[in-house]
């Protein structure tokens, strides 16, 4: 009786522990990227509460997440969306980012950022 015990519970410790390792994959973003990828630059970038960025554009396209925060995130013909903690952007080359705006009067806001370049392209560019 204390084997079978011994090994009932054995069994369901590792039942347990092999539940509690199980990876999950969440799928944030589809992105076609139409260029070859010879180098990727990552920054953590941070805008201080109320930061506004200029009207900008990206010579390479990039992706990114939201890490705190949010923004006010819009491209050139689309429409303007609020992004949150967690969630995901692209940023697509040589288009018009009309709004990247940290959206919190008090708080900062705090981006990741991986600009997929094929040269030695700059990461942004002032639009005019």
């Amino acid at each position: 009786m204390k084997i079978v015990s011994t090994l009932i519970l054995s069994l369901t410790l590792s039942n347990l522990l092999a539940q509690q390792t199980k990876i999950i994959r969440k799928d944030l973003l589809p992105a076609i990227v139409d260029q070859k990828v010879k180098t990727v630059e990552i920054q953590e970038i941070t805008f201080p509460a109320g930061q506004t960025a200029p009207k900008h554009l990206h010579p390479c396209p990039v992706v990114g997440y939201i890490k705190s925060g949010s923004v006010l995130f819009q491209i050139e013909g689309q429409n303007a969306i609020i992004l949150k903690e967690g969630d995901s952007f692209y940023e697509p080359k040589n288009v018009n980012i009309l709004h990247f705006d940290n959206i919190s009067k008090e708080e900062p806001m705090i981006f990741i950022a991986l600009y997929l370049k094929e040269d030695k392209e700059p990461n942004v560019k002032i639009a005019n």
